[in-house]
């Protein structure tokens, strides 16, 4: 099957603000099995996600990230910056910073999810996939976070959490109330404070930030495993 092919069995619909393709019957219709519609990033990835159909919407009801200054009233304040470049990425970052990066993913959302972590210090590298069972895509989200901090030994150098979550860093950074995931949020906040410079960057998903595509293949990874 070629490209064209395959983009003919597809069609652009927007997904939490995302544009995904859809797949669809011969008709150009969502094709539904078992109530949910198979959905894709992009089409030459190899792992998909399934969605309730009413979870999609059509294309131009997708919107680019947010460029917005956040801010917790906490005894620190995580700064959240934008970038989509990885040239950028690399640049403006403190020395001898942490980086991690985060995702999570939800089949069914809420259905079976896990969480994908990539670890850089200097030359020293860690990957972390791990299936947390039945949960939404928020949870996966704020899990990975929680456990990537968890994992960080020393709380006096500069960590830099790059999150192609939008829902995540504005629950973390920003002065919300979030009705629901309340008890998650306050304990990731509470690991927040221990660290003397933490800050967030908001990373577009999907763009080819090699780093996110990294963690989101470790994410789905571990759903497709499930529990070991």
């Amino acid at each position: 099957m070629n490209d064209q092919d395959q983009a003919d069995s597809w069609k652009r619909m927007s997904f939490k603000g995302n544009k995904v393709w859809a797949q669809t019957d011969t008709n150009k219709n969502l094709l539904i099995e078992k109530g949910l519609v198979l959905i894709k990033y992009n089409l030459k990835q190899d792992y998909e996600y399934r969605v309730k159909p009413e979870s999609l919407s059509p294309e131009e009801q997708s919107v680019p990230a947010k460029k917005k200054s956040m801010s917790l009233p906490s005894a620190i304040k995580p700064k959240a910056q934008n970038v989509t470049k990885k040239q950028k990425l690399e640049t403006d970052l403190p020395h001898n910073c942490i980086k991690i990066y985060t995702d999570g993913a939800s089949s069914g959302n809420p259905g079976p999810s896990g969480i994908g972590i990539l670890l850089i210090h200097g030359k020293n590298k860690k990957e972390i996939s791990q299936y947390i069972g039945v949960a939404t895509n928020n949870i996966a989200e704020l899990t990975a976070i929680k456990r990537a901090l968890e994992e960080l030994k020393r709380n006096d150098l500069p960590v830099r959490i790059f999150s192609d979550s939008s829902y995540s860093i504005g629950s973390l950074t920003k002065n919300w109330k979030p009705q629901k995931n309340q008890a998650l949020i306050y304990e990731i906040r509470t690991l927040m404070n221990k660290f003397c410079d933490l800050s967030f960057i908001k990373v577009k998903g999907h763009s080819g930030i090699k780093e996110n595509e990294v963690v989101d293949f470790l994410a789905t990874s571990a759903i497709k495993k499930g529990p070991q």
